[in-house]
């Protein structure tokens, strides 16, 4: 339940017409007790308030309309700059970042706003009645649409700074890296899962001994992206039935119909039922998110600065910007524990075996395309060396480093092959020692550490 909420929170918070909507809905409670708030005070005193509107039922009626007309026509012009901004971020960054410009927050409330300023004055205009006998005017009702119309002016000034600032790269940037940063902290917030003590104890946890070819798939009943997987549902199914489920797909990955999605042991045991429990546990989707997929955030900045590397952009400063917040992330994942992909019940018994995201997979995603599309600027390549540097001094596994390496030597490569001057290759080759040398420093001190804890397991020993 916890896993749908966040889901459909997160597909609420990338359409744009979620909190305009609420707002308008709003506009429409406060239409029905403005006027109410009316009554009450002329029945209770004998004037109107100082601050409130006392003029007549036309005077009323004419302010409210001008009112009600500049909003709307000021929504459409709001609505019109939203699709220009919008188009010029497809062209410049990618498709892909339109996700980005339509989840703001600001231009949803900027776009509510008028809307509910307009639905509000329209709603108080029918309550205005101007007969000799059964006059009403809404004196505090006119007065807060006179407020909204005044809040909606300033709202226009700040959308129009808004979309200046949004459209640029650097503030686009900006807004992935913190997209980046959010699923990150939301896949790794501790440790998901929990290694096996004793690797030969597998029979013993209920992990499967080499019989993997008892084990029934699991095919999918439709295509799309892996959106996101139930990890609890999956779990609590897997202990009700007595199975053990391997996961052969993640979020991000694109499924086609029949193809498996896990393989289920003892293989007796799936029926129809178990394989529709299954697909239910997968969420798919058209398209990608970063709500449970890491790598599409990554993608995203790789994405920037493939475009920015295009002969016809040629723009390596905002390829390099991009380079140094996918560093910026790498370290931040450096930092993290690694999540096991086992997961036990409450009785300690191997449940679930997920597809594992290792580090090397997420450099890959991070490094390999810059390096392909900007092997031939000195700048882009040097920049991803003092890049895999900055990283390689947070890194402490030993799987991080043999990563890290892997990308050094193949930016170095590169360098030597599609790099024609001396003086550029020089200046990749310094780059590539500092990365060398900060790995291997990186190694000494893990050694160093090692030695001092096999000592003081000796002394204590002894």
């Amino acid at each position: 339940m916890h896993m749908w909420f966040l889901k459909h929170w997160e597909s609420l918070r990338t359409n744009f017409w979620f909190l305009p909507a609420v707002m308008a809905a709003a506009a429409v409670m406060l239409a029905l007790l403005a006027p109410e708030l009316d009554r009450m005070n002329q029945a209770q005193a004998s004037g109107a308030w100082g601050w409130t509107y006392s003029g007549s039922p036309e005077g009323a009626r004419a302010v409210l309309s001008t009112i009600a007309g500049s909003m709307i026509t000021v929504a459409g012009v709001v609505f019109s700059i939203t699709i220009v901004a919008l188009s010029l971020a497809s062209a410049q960054f990618g498709p892909r970042l339109l996700r980005n410009f339509i989840r703001d927050r600001s231009n949803q409330f900027v776009l509510g706003t008028f809307t509910a300023t307009f639905t509000y004055c329209l709603l108080v205009l029918r309550t205005i009645r101007g007969t000799d006998h059964n006059q009403f005017v809404p004196g505090i009702s006119v007065t807060f649409g006179i407020v909204l119309a005044l809040v909606s002016i300033g709202v226009l000034i700040y959308f129009i700074h808004h979309v200046a600032i949004a459209i640029q790269a650097t503030q686009v940037i900006a807004a992935v890296n913190q997209e980046l940063h959010e699923a990150i902290d939301r896949l790794w917030p501790e440790q998901l899962g929990q290694e096996p003590l004793n690797p030969t104890a597998s029979a013993e946890l209920g992990m499967p001994p080499d019989r993997e070819g008892d084990a029934v798939s699991v095919a999918a009943r439709a295509s799309g992206y892996v959106d996101s997987i139930s990890d609890d549902a999956l779990l609590r199914l897997a202990h009700e039935r007595d199975l053990v489920v391997r996961l052969t797909r993640r979020p991000g990955h694109f499924v086609v119909q029949g193809n498996p999605l896990a393989l289920v042991w003892p293989g007796d045991r799936v029926d129809d039922e178990l394989r529709k429990l299954v697909n239910d546990v997968f969420a798919l989707s058209p398209h990608r998110t970063p709500f449970q997929d890491v790598e599409f955030a990554l993608d995203q900045l790789v994405e920037i600065a493939v475009r920015a590397l295009s002969p016809g952009i040629n723009d390596p400063f905002t390829a390099m910007s991009c380079i140094d917040r996918l560093g910026e992330a790498l370290c931040r994942l450096c930092q993290r524990s690694v999540p096991s992909p086992y997961r036990y019940d409450e009785e300690k018994r191997l449940r679930v075996i997920t597809y594992p995201l290792t580090f090397g997979s997420i450099a890959d995603s991070a490094f390999n395309q810059i390096r392909q599309y900007g092997r031939s600027s000195p700048a882009v390549l040097i920049r991803m060396l003092e890049t895999l540097t900055n990283i390689a001094n947070h890194a402490g596994r030993e799987d991080e480093r043999l990563a890290l390496a892997r990308h050094a030597n193949l930016i170095h490569r590169a360098s030597c092959q599609a790099v024609p001057e001396e003086a550029d290759r020089k200046d990749v080759d310094e780059r590539f020692e500092a990365v060398r040398k900060a790995l291997q420093t990186k190694d000494k001190k893990k050694t160093r550490d090692a030695d001092l804890c096999s000592v003081d397991s000796w002394s204590g020993s002894a």
